[in-house]
């Protein structure tokens, strides 16, 4: 993914399923310089930055 397709799905008021290695996250924050965003995992609540390439859009 790119960082304005994170940033179109971050501020869409429609829900949609985005995934870190398969596992669905939501995206709580993006930094446009750096191109990465903050992340917590559904299942356990885990918090991530990563590089928003390794998103992935269902």
């Amino acid at each position: 993914m790119d960082i304005e397709r994170a940033k179109q799905i971050v501020n869409s008021p429609q829900r949609f399923i985005v995934t870190l290695e398969g596992d669905p996250v939501w995206i709580d924050e993006l930094d446009d310089i750096s191109q990465t965003a903050i992340v917590h995992s559904e299942r356990n609540g885990e918090v991530t930055r990563v590089h928003v390439e390794r998103l992935h859009e269902q």
